[in-house]
């Protein structure tokens, strides 16, 4: 079965073709090789003569026969020994063979192999048929320079003439290694910069170093690829520009930018295979290995020592010594060998060294003499154990070693004999695990390492435990090493789903395919990402946790506080804390720095100037994003002073100014409230200056104090990084600045939106670039039941979303494994002309697709197939390039691994797709609460507050007041008091206070008609609080219950008028005191008015009126400011801002009323109506006496504020 074959060589100009025919193992066969069994453990070996570098193959099936392989594996090797599996894209085994007889397939290889025997392995065949073959190798020959190190050798090479210190240097290198560590490359310079290229437990280490101590600030390390001690041939190279450094490991490159005392390099010195030289202070092993075409700089290092004859203790070959590995690569492998044949033996010896990425895996079992019982030798939780089942006997059971799952190759020992049984790991005695067995331990007959046969093989063998996956290799038994080239010929033992003479492992975390600082784990097969506490999720954390903006918070209904946004979602830029301030009219992203309040200046002493840095919370990434993707960002900047002057000076410059902009900044000479370049203050573009000879208030340099403020506008020149200040020192001066945060609006793209009117109409991008990993995001709205939101094309592969029915949204993609899709399907329309939110994302483990707040789908991706996504089409949105299935209605906030793109330019230039789409009140129209009117923009919603007693950014928040004995309100409009045809009065409000009676509200019109809402005290027998619901003027009165506990607003309010009855006057001169809040007349809200409009014409205020929250005064102290502890992804602040809580006021505050219901308050009303001297009596004002439902008493009840006594009421 073994071919070792010596191909003649044709030659060509450019390559070298290798050609195989003719050759015949069946009697009646021509044209092409065939087995004599066809089954996977044939193969057709070729030895090319010598090392080649190889660059395609072609198949061709057996010459007139109906014998072809339909797919097959190839390997490569040096030596004919220590094979090397080829990957396409790292993880595609199989390569795709013939379908007849005749036809060539040939496949260029991604990357040329070097070497001298190749090996093709038959996976499938015709089943009509045979393996049959004929192979085509391209490549030419490959000539390098190769040195060999023992582990004990060097060479040192000193660079005459000295070279000057460079900013660009550069080192190649190839290199084999028989141990895991040792030094490759050591140089050095006199300026005592030195590198350091090494290997450590298989990883490639670059380090640089400054100076001689070992300190984290004198050095530098870079890490890089791993498993390089497989002895086979890997690719370095190290490239340096200035404070750039590309380090390339076989096909893995990272680009790092090094401290700039790292970047001037001078080396005069360099070591190969050991470290030599000055700053030489670690004892590190010396490289064991060959390396190959060593270039530093242009020099061949190999090729100088090898002209000048330093051998030493070099040769300039490669010779290794022959180490046959193993593959058990599933469930289903195992290795039989027979059992020790010494019938007086007295114990048992195995060894065998082995790697995995597994923490679990069976490596020995047999049965002990004559069934006696069983012995297994296997790994779990990353430890080695060992376990003997004896019928009648309690388990031995033994067990040492740790971490035994990290790739590396372990030695593992189990010896027995005489009573004394020892299982070793690595040949560390000191933790070798002994025990003493009452009765022999020898095999009974037959060593199964790895796994069983299946149960259909009659042989006897249990495991318990899962299946090693790995590689293994030394095998002795009974300190006999095992022929494992004799088990490939089936001349020894059996085996099943074994790759004997190569070790296949894979390290699947490098490089690593999790993203924002995720940490890999990984097993044989697989690999996962630990993205707890990076702020991204998914299987390659890839997806933010976090919003993009505040904005979107504030779509999820989330008020003003304290939340992390990820500006660039799935990009590298990290999540930051920012303060969100959601107003009526703006959504306000702010960034806080070390110093936002306003501080005096004092001068240092012998200092001519003063200066104040700021410290953002963000990081500059953070900073330029927000900046560059916002509509609009300020900052406060204000000086005071006295004698103090900003711009202007005898020598004409200025005296002060500040940096700002993005990086370090840039210095300005403008100030607040000015326009960018102008060396100007505020004040000079109003023409309000104190002193018109100057621009700026301060430069009139006057004795009293001055000021000039406003806000810095300019984004190009924001943040105010520094601030100097230069006239503080003269007798007599004296100042103050402020710096406000950084305060943005609006997002110049994210919220991007088209409206598609036509099934043929689309926008087209570039083509999206999403290799290894696509996240794409949108909202859309739409009444259709189908249409395509997004295609791109490749030759083969394409990625596409679309509604694929009125509740069914599907993401469907091929990377070259055929098509595959994940689809969610929901429990309501999705073509119901509301926002519905699209995330999907497809990365090398697996695809997901969420629609709203549906549960996630998701669809994994093959375990060894292909990964990259290869387009080279144009991005279709709304349609496809075939103009069929596409989207009628709205897409916004499109976003494509975290970048946005513009659809409304795109919009505004392609014919049948409109810029902007209408109607977001549909959708988030329920977010305004207390009566507020959603109203609709061109790229959001507001909530109208003006007919509601509330505020804020949903009119979600109370207006309230503090009332002291003589403060009144009154609000004078003529389009107050309803018509006619109004058949109730609503008045909304809520109180609080201790006082009783007491005048909450009066309100007369023109007509001489009038309605008070009084607080009168009564008996204690009432047990229930009445809610009145006045009706018109001589109507019937109503009386609801009402309960305390149902809705707790904590406020009072009190009107005054000078047209009141008497007896109303007297209690309304009594005064009040208590807290009113959300007061609220038909549709006018007068404390709203008083409170946020004081100067208004319709306004007029008497005494001091004070906001104040109402439900300060709660018994819990801390219910003013509370913080709120909440899982990220929640969508809620993680620190509110010093507000009222209405809800704690209804929990707390509220068992106070019902504690103190036995002074309960019942409200009453007093409606009169005053008609003239030309009517009768009756329609005179009425007198106490005459209106027996108001009783009122000349008892009060006042203290200077709301305390904890006063009752709470909501009417």
């Amino acid at each position: 079965r073994l071919l070792i074959y010596m191909l003649t060589v044709k030659n060509k100009p450019t390559n070298k073709k290798l050609v195989i025919t003719g050759v015949s193992f069946l009697s009646t066969g021509a044209g092409g090789w065939s087995p004599l069994s066809s089954d996977r453990y044939q193969w057709l070996e070729v030895d090319l003569g010598g090392r080649t570098r190889i660059t395609a193959v072609a198949t061709q099936g057996r010459y007139g026969s109906s014998d072809w392989q339909t797919s097959y594996l190839l390997i490569f090797s040096d030596t004919g020994h220590n094979w090397r599996q080829y990957r396409q894209e790292g993880s595609i085994e199989a390569f795709l063979g013939n379908s007849n007889a005749d036809s060539v397939v040939q496949h260029k290889l991604q990357h040329p192999v070097i070497a001298r025997y190749v090996r093709l392995i038959p996976l499938d065949w015709n089943p009509n048929g045979r393996i049959g073959l004929r192979l085509e190798t391209y490549g030419c020959p490959y000539n390098s320079d190769v040195v060999s190190f023992s582990g004990l050798s060097s060479l040192l090479y000193r660079l005459t003439p000295r070279p000057t210190q460079t900013s660009g240097e550069s080192i190649s290198l190839k290199f084999k290694a028989l141990k895991n560590s040792g030094i490759l490359l050591h140089a050095e310079g006199q300026n005592q910069h030195r590198l350091t290229l090494e290997l450590e437990d298989g990883k490639l280490l670059l380090l640089l170093r400054k100076g001689t101590t070992l300190s984290p600030d004198n050095q530098h390390l870079v890490s890089l690829s791993s498993l390089l001690d497989d002895q086979h041939w890997h690719h370095v190279a190290v490239e340096h520009h200035n404070n750039h450094l590309n380090l390339t490991v076989d096909k893995s490159t990272v680009w790092i930018q090094i401290p700039a005392r790292f970047s001037h390099w001078d080396h005069d010195q360099v070591s190969v295979g050991a470290e030599q030289g000055i700053g030489s202070q670690r004892a590190k092993r010396n490289f064991h290995g060959c390396l190959e075409n060593l270039v530093y700089n242009g020099l061949n290092l190999v090729d100088l020592a090898e002209q000048k004859d330093q051998r030493g203790n070099v040769t300039f070959s490669c010779g290794e010594p022959v180490f046959v590995a193993m593959t058990f690569a599933g469930p289903q492998s195992f290795l039989w060998l027979p059992g020790g044949t010494d019938p007086s033996s007295v114990g048992l010896s195995v060894g065998l060294q082995f790697r995995t990425w597994n923490k679990a895996g069976l490596l020995l079992t047999f049965d002990l003499p004559k069934q006696s019982g069983a012995v297994w030798w296997y790994l779990s939780k990353a430890r080695l154990h060992l376990q003997i089942h004896k019928p009648g006997r309690a388990p031995l059971e033994l067990s040492t070693g740790s971490g035994l799952n990290d790739g590396q190759w372990h030695s593992v020992d189990l010896v027995s004999g005489r009573g004394h049984l020892t299982i070793t790991v690595d040949g560390d005695e000191s933790t070798a695990a002994h025990v003493s067995p009452s009765f022999p331990i020898i095999a009974g007959g037959q060593l199964f390492f790895g796994g069983c046969p299946s149960e259909s093989s009659g042989q006897e063998c249990m495991n318990p435990f899962k299946a090693f996956q790995g590689c293994m290799r030394l095998l002795t038994v009974d300190n006999q090493p095992v022929d494992l080239i004799k088990v490939q010929q089936r001349l020894m033992g059996n085996y099943s789903h074994l790759q004997i003479d190569m070790c296949d492992i894979i390290d699947r975390c490098s490089p690593s395919h999790c993203e924002h600082e995720g940490s890999c784990s990984q097993s044989w097969t697989t690999f996962h990402c630990n993205c707890s506490g990076s702020g991204y999720t998914g299987a390659t954390c890839h997806s933010s946790i976090y919003e993009q903006s505040c904005e979107a918070y504030k779509l999820n209904g989330n008020t003003s506080g304290f939340y992390h946004i990820d500006v660039d979602g799935s990009g590298p830029v990290r999540p930051q804390l920012v303060y969100c301030d959601m107003t009526e009219h703006q959504t306000w992203t702010v960034i806080q720095h070390n110093n936002s309040d306003l501080t005096r200046v004092r001068a240092s002493p012998g200092g001519n100037q003063y200066s104040a840095h700021f410290e953002y919370a963000s990081d500059e990434d953070q900073l330029a994003a927000i900046i560059g993707q916002s509509e609009h960002c300020e900052q406060e900047l204000t000086y005071h002073c006295r004698k103090s002057r900003i711009l202007n000076s005898a020598e004409g410059s200025p005296v002060s100014w500040w940096v700002g902009g993005p990086g370090g900044g840039h210095v300005q000479t403008y100030w607040g409230g000015a326009s960018a370049g102008s060396q100007r203050c505020g004040c000079s573009l109003q023409q309000n200056c104190v002193d018109p000879k100057h621009h700026c208030n301060c430069d009139a340099d006057r004795n009293e104090w001055s000021s000039d403020s406003g806000l810095l506008t300019h984004k190009e020149t924001l943040p105010v990084r520094s601030l100097v200040l230069g006239d503080v020192q003269r007798s007599g001066s004296e100042s103050a600045y402020k710096v406000g945060s950084l305060r943005c609006y609006g997002d110049s793209k994210s919220n991007s939106r088209a409206f598609f009117d036509k099934e043929t109409s689309y926008l087209h991008f570039p083509t999206f670039h999403g290799e290894l990993s696509a996240d794409i995001s949108f909202l859309f709205k739409t009444t259709s039941s189908s249409g395509v939101f997004l295609e791109n094309l490749g030759i083969k592969d394409f990625i596409r979303i679309e509604l694929s029915s009125s509740t069914e949204v599907l993401f469907s993609f091929d990377v070259g494994n055929g098509p595959l899709g994940v689809s969610v399907k929901a429990d309501f329309p999705l073509n119901d002309d509301r926002w519905h939110r699209v995330q999907a994302e497809r990365n090398v483990k697996e695809a997901s697709l969420r629609i709203d707040e549906l549960p996630v789908a998701t669809q994994e991706a093959p375990a060894d197939g292909h990964i990259h996504l290869q387009l080279n089409s144009q991005l279709f949105i709304g349609g496809t390039a075939s103009r069929q299935k596409g989207f009628r209605g709205c897409i916004r906030s499109l976003q494509l691994n975290g970048v946005t793109l513009d659809l409304e330019e795109r919009a505004n230039i392609t014919p049948g797709v409109r810029a902007g789409c209408p109607g977001h009140c549909s959708t988030y129209g329920s977010l305004c609460q207390n009566q507020g009117q959603c109203v609709d923009g061109t790229r959001s919603f507001s909530c109208d507050c003006s007919g509601s007693p509330h505020s804020g950014a949903f009119c979600h928040r109370e207006v309230s007041a503090s009332f002291k004995p003589g403060t009144s309100v009154s609000f004078k409009d003529l389009n107050v008091w309803p018509s006619s045809s109004l058949r109730a009065e609503n008045i909304w409000l809520s109180f609080r206070t201790s006082q009783s009676p007491a005048l909450l509200l009066y309100i007369s019109s023109d007509h001489r008609e009038s309605l008070a809402l009084l607080l009168n005290k009564q008996g204690h027998n009432s047990d229930k609080e009445k809610l009145l619901d006045f009706s018109e003027p001589g109507g019937a009165q109503k009386y609801k219950d009402f309960n305390p506990f149902y809705e707790a607003f904590l406020s009072l309010f009190f009107a005054d008028s000078d047209d009141l009855d008497p007896e109303l006057s007297r209690l309304a001169s009594l005064g009040f005191t208590g807290c009113l809040s959300s007061v609220l007349f038909n549709s006018i809200s007068p404390l709203k008015a008083a409170l946020l409009h004081p100067n208004s014409s319709s306004v007029s205020i008497t005494g001091s009126l004070v906001q104040y929250s109402c439900g300060s005064t709660s018994t819990n102290q801390n219910a003013a400011e509370t913080t709120h502890h909440l899982s990220v992804g929640t969508g809620q602040p993680l620190v509110n801002a010093i507000r009222s809580d209405s809800a704690l006021i209804g929990g707390g505050i509220a068992v106070v009323i019902f504690v103190t219901l036995s002074a309960l308050a019942v409200m009453a009303r007093f409606l009169y109506r005053r008609k003239g001297s030309s009517q009768s009596q009756e329609g005179k004002t009425v007198k106490p006496e005459d209106s027996p439902e108001l009783p009122f008493s000349s008892q009060t009840s006042s203290q200077n504020g709301p305390t904890e006594n006063q009752k709470e009421y909501f009417i």
